[in-house]
């Protein structure tokens, strides 16, 4: 019996020559692509936005520094006619605001200098080691950051008063210690969890201490998340003006943002608005001189724990 082997219809090779058909299209790739570019012309137009509202208002603070009193007034937008230089000579003479500048220098490099120390090694000690009681300590810690400074102001000033150090340059650079540490632990304690354990441990078996190990290995690699908390700590103190004016009412003592609000005060009676402007820019460039030199540290500190 004869039997014939038959090719089913569905395995049929195409005709040689006939149309290659492309492949498909995802259906939503088009329109996914077309949400994309409106989402991302709607961030950026958000972005562009919110730059004019931050920018603006300091380059008129800036532009206004170097007018007199009358252009001020009269022409609050125009450019200055010439540049009044006297105004920054008057208020960092007659105002006082070298010696402002100089309390604040000195309040603000002590307490960073004491927070960025006592925070690192607060915060290595709470990531690095495991020991009864390391999440109550932690969570303080994170509990003192929700604790609002008003409440603290009265039985602050007593404590302050008690040990001796009200008015005082120290006992301000020790309140400002205590205010920042908080974030200050929350912030490294995170950041020292991202650092590889492989180093330490190396360190180890060559003989160093824990210290050493600390000061000459970990914390050189924590610089990042340094300069990031020490960014923030440093705007948050320099512009701290509530602590300063319950613990230091000694006029000599002054910080800039009491001198601030002083030359403000004075206003009603001398008029002097340009030397206002030129004392307020005074105290915003430091601020901004610091983020625009460490910009690429903060970001670099702020993205470590998420690049581990």
């Amino acid at each position: 019996m004869k039997t014939t082997d038959s090719t089913p219809s569905d395995t049929v090779p195409p005709q040689a020559g006939g149309p290659v058909r492309k492949a498909d299209t995802p259906a939503g790739g088009e329109g996914e692509k077309r949400e994309g570019r409106v989402l991302n012309v709607f961030s950026h137009g958000i972005l562009v936005l919110w730059a004019i509202m931050v920018v603006m208002p300091l380059l008129w603070a800036v532009m206004t520094s170097f007018k007199d009193d009358n252009a001020i007034f009269s022409s609050p937008w125009a450019l200055p006619d010439k540049l009044h230089f006297d105004n920054w000579a008057r208020a960092w003479t007659d105002a006082n605001m070298s010696d402002y500048f100089l309390n604040t220098i000195l309040v603000v490099g002590g307490s960073l200098v004491g927070t960025l120390v006592l925070g690192s090694m607060a915060a290595y000690v709470l990531a690095r080691f495991d020991f009864p009681g390391n999440r109550f300590i932690y969570y303080l810690f994170i509990g003192g950051m929700s604790f609002p400074i008003m409440l603290a102001l009265v039985p602050l000033f007593y404590v302050v008063d008690n040990m001796g150090l009200l008015n005082t340059i120290h006992g301000l650079i020790l309140v400002y210690i205590a205010y920042s540490l908080p974030f200050t632990v929350f912030f490294l304690t995170a950041f020292f969890r991202t650092l590889p354990s492989s180093v330490a441990e190396a360190a180890f078996v060559d003989g160093a201490s824990h210290s050493r190990t600390f000061f000459q290995i970990m914390l050189p690699m924590a610089k990042p998340g340094l300069i990031s908390v020490g960014i923030f700590n440093f705007l948050g103190q320099w512009n701290q003006y509530m602590l300063p004016t319950v613990l230091n009412t000694d006029p000599d003592k002054r910080v800039l943002t009491q001198g601030l609000v002083q030359l403000a005060a004075s206003q009603g009676y001398k008029g002097d608005w340009s030397g206002l402007f030129a004392g307020l820019v005074m105290a915003m460039l430091p601020v901004l001189a610091a983020y625009i030199v460490f910009q690429r540290q903060v970001v670099a500190g702020l993205t470590a724990g998420a690049l581990k």
